[in-house]
């Protein structure tokens, strides 16, 4: 549909939209598995543009900037959650193509705040899927703690990138994939990955964490099984199916089970900083703007290898 261009209030941004990215959660969105999004709504929360106005209060952006915007698009500020380091779990948030419109369009508004400026050596589409499944994976690779072996579950958009960062740090990295998937398994090797199985497979060895990516609750107990006592299995995904009953003994060890919510600036600040320094490379599938159906619908297919980015003129 056609809209009238927004214009940016004050403490805002207009950005002229020149990538974004197809993350699964505009997936959950579109089929409404997340179900309290302002409808209608743009979907699109790794958004790629340029800054072409600026609201009144706004210092730390200009008119031509490049810059990035993530799903997570503003916080009160004031609750002792913001006050106290995890705006993440603001209960007055608002989030890019959920409940503020988003990057599948020509323009967008977005809080001067939660508008960050991108690292140089990267596209526009390059530089999309840095703004959510690099940020919250990211934040999930953080939330594993200092593992010298890490597992990833749903090698895609996020996976393929913080196993570049886990690499660089020296660590060992397996890749599980969906059964079949070779492409994914390839991907992985190359990105250097020591290992890449199915997801039904075993490890070569256990495991010091697991991040799950991918939404699949019977993963969680999989997961355990291969992780060593005290490891860390973590979902990353804002929906997963439900997790089975298991067995006690999966847990016992003091193994932990702990969910990822969301990202912080200061998330966005760190990993926008190290990425050229590894340097993390994007692997992309394009689609032009109209054909983003086509794109969700290849991404619920599995028919996406890296990451998918909607592009524009």
């Amino acid at each position: 549909m056609e809209r009238e261009v927004p214009t940016a209030l004050p403490g805002e941004v207009l950005v002229r939209v020149r990538a974004c990215g197809v993350c699964r959660t505009d997936l959950h969105i579109v089929d409404g598995e997340l179900n309290q999004a302002d409808l209608p709504v743009i979907p699109g929360h790794e958004i790629v543009g340029i800054v072409e106005e600026v609201g009144d209060g706004v210092a730390d952006l200009a008119v031509g900037d490049r810059v990035g915007v993530p799903w997570l698009g503003y916080t009160c500020g004031e609750c002792e959650c913001c006050t106290g380091g995890r705006e993440n779990l603001c209960p007055l948030a608002r989030f890019t193509g959920y409940t503020i419109d988003g990057g599948y369009a020509e323009y967008t508004v977005a809080d001067a705040r939660y508008t960050f400026k991108l690292p140089d050596g990267y596209g526009d589409a390059e530089a999309a899927p840095l703004l959510c499944a690099g940020l919250i994976g990211y934040r999930s690779y953080r939330l594993a703690g200092e593992t010298k072996r890490l597992g990833l579950y749903g090698f895609g958009a996020a996976a393929h990138l913080i196993a570049q960062v886990a690499v660089y740090q020296n660590r060992e990295v397996f890749a599980f994939t969906s059964p079949g998937d070779e492409a994914a398994q390839r991907l992985a090797r190359e990105v250097g990955c020591a290992w890449a199985g199915a997801s039904t497979d075993s490890p070569p060895s256990c495991l010091d964490a697991a991040i799950i990516f991918a939404p699949v609750g019977e993963l969680v107990p999989r997961a355990l099984s291969f992780v060593v006592p005290s490891g860390v299995v973590v979902c990353a995904g804002i929906h997963m199916s439900d997790i089975p009953s298991f067995p006690y003994s999966l847990l016992w060890g003091e193994r932990v089970v702990r969910s990822v919510t969301n990202l912080t600036r200061q998330d966005a600040i760190d990993f926008l900083t190290l990425a050229p320094q590894v340097p993390v490379r994007t692997h992309v599938q394009k689609y032009p703007l109209a054909e983003a159906n086509r794109a969700l619908d290849d991404l619920r297919g599995g028919r996406v290898t890296g990451a998918a980015v909607l592009t524009l003129p």
